[in-house]
């Protein structure tokens, strides 16, 4: 991969924990774990900052970056670079007033819109002639794929902006994502993506918090079964040689997910929230849990296409011995728990034999591990695999025990995490709406593909990092 320039800085995630006078950092956005040289060390100052100035420097920022475990760092300054070289794609079916909106925040950036099938076309020629936007057509609705396909060939820069129709966003925000190309191994960036403050209703509230297409306060390196795995293309920067043939139009749902995956595999893809947009959420009630089954039936389709990287869950040996143990709830569950964290702490422990401290470092390794196993084993009961426990509540105290539980629990300590503006019962509700809403798109996508390989787990012999799991 290309170096990075002089000048660049990272500095290292807020979820990498440090240990050994901070010689051994592991978490991130991957879940990885390094250990560092005393040079290397050396070149990271008390805030956790390193400047590439230098070939060791370059060198320990790269591997850092790929790691998950540093991320760019700006430090809050004004983007230095410009949008001269980017395009915006805006693919738009009717809706002209979102359009004028959008474009109104965008004056003197090149714009392309992409009318795909509008009822009436006049309106959309109207608010490009006015906003200085180059108007194509396409004269029957082709899906947006096929219309930012279409914007991309008509694109002439070497970066290419997706932007939806119903997003607001302004010019400052696609410069600050425009640095992120500084970095020659970056093909795609995406920022934080809110909701419209237009309603204080219990849904638009709820959105407000737990969107789809917010994936969080934490910057993060996007690949498949990171802590960010997969970003929206309700904006999406990208760098056009990067790109292919663009997106698969036979995609109706996920062919965001399914480019970014692909992209993923021979560069990077960062998120960035400190660059944040804002999108009209649906918030009626039909609307919004026909979108959540809709974006769960593309599991499916992506399994066919990239394998395992969309199993809902990714386990360790030991951490599905210990979910097993505690789904079973029998006597000897506890024994089972208690051993397999024993043998994954001994273990582990001699692979850090460099290490102070082996067995603390294995020790919180293993804490890192066990958070994002009850945390996938829980999503798995109430989400992914909530029509198993539906079958199986009726029959068993067992199953009423866990699935109570699950969606409590669950319930509980995410409304503690995204503190949104909603009592925690209504939260939690909303919460389990949203689950069954997914996970009967998502089996109804696995029944119509004819295949389970978006419903299974996957087990790798190392503990697994948080995920989060594509919805789009």
């Amino acid at each position: 991969m290309a170096d990075l320039p002089h000048g660049f800085r990272v500095r290292l995630a807020d979820d990498a924990h440090r240990c050994d006078d901070g010689r051994t950092l592991f978490g991130g956005s991957s879940g990885r774990l390094v250990h560092l040289r005393p040079a290397a060390l050396r070149r990271i100052d008390d805030a956790g900052v390193l400047r590439v100035d230098d070939p060791t420097s370059a060198r320990v920022a790269r591997m850092l970056l790929d790691r998950g475990l540093a991320h760019p760092w700006w430090n809050g300054s004004r983007p230095s670079s410009t949008t001269g070289d980017v395009t915006v794609v805006v693919p738009v079916l009717d809706r002209p007033a979102a359009l004028d909106r959008l474009l109104g925040g965008l004056p003197g950036t090149t714009v392309v819109v992409v009318d795909d099938g509008s009822t009436d076309p006049a309106a959309i020629v109207e608010v490009c002639r006015r906003r200085g936007a180059r108007y194509v057509r396409h004269p029957e609705r082709r899906g947006p794929a096929a219309a930012r396909n279409t914007g991309l060939r008509v694109a002439t820069t070497d970066v290419v902006a997706f932007v939806d129709s119903d997003v607001v966003l302004d010019a400052a925000s696609l410069a600050a994502l425009r640095r992120h190309l500084e970095d020659p191994g970056v093909a795609l960036a995406a920022p934080r993506v809110l909701g419209l403050d237009e309603g204080r209703g219990v849904l638009a509230r709820y959105e407000a918090a737990r969107s789809s297409l917010d994936l969080g306060a934490s910057p993060a390196r996007v690949h498949p079964h990171g802590r960010v795995s997969y970003v929206p293309s309700a904006v999406l920067l990208a760098r056009r040689e990067a790109l292919g043939d663009g997106f698969d139009e036979s995609l109706e749902v996920a062919e965001d997910v399914d480019l970014v995956w692909r992209v993923a595999r021979h560069h990077d893809v960062r998120y960035d929230p400190t660059v944040v947009v804002r999108h009209e959420h649906r918030t009626t009630a039909r609307a919004w849990l026909s979108r959540k089954a809709f974006y769960g039936t593309g599991a499916a389709l992506l399994a066919a296409r990239h394998g395992e990287a969309v199993a809902p869950a990714v386990l360790a040996p030991w951490t599905a011995v210990l979910a097993g143990a505690l789904l079973a709830q029998r006597r000897w569950s506890i024994p089972a728990a208690v051993a397999a964290s024993a043998v994954a702490q001994v273990t582990l422990a001699r692979r850090l034999r460099g290490s102070d401290h082996p067995h603390r470092a294995a020790a919180a390794v293993l804490g890192v591990a066990l958070h994002a196993t009850l945390t996938q084993t829980t999503a798995l009961v109430v989400r992914h695999h909530w029509p198993v426990t539906a079958a199986l509540v009726p029959f068993s105290r067992r199953a009423r025990r866990v699935a109570l539980a699950a969606a409590v629990l669950d319930g509980v300590l995410d409304h503690r995490r995204v503190r949104p503006d909603l009592d925690v019962l209504r939260y939690t509700a909303l919460r389990r709406a949203e689950d069954l809403a997914y996970g009967a798109g998502l089996w109804r996508g696995c029944l119509r593909a004819r295949s389970p390989r978006a419903l299974l787990p996957v087990l790798r012999p190392r503990p697994a990092p948080p995920t989060t799991h594509p919805e789009r």
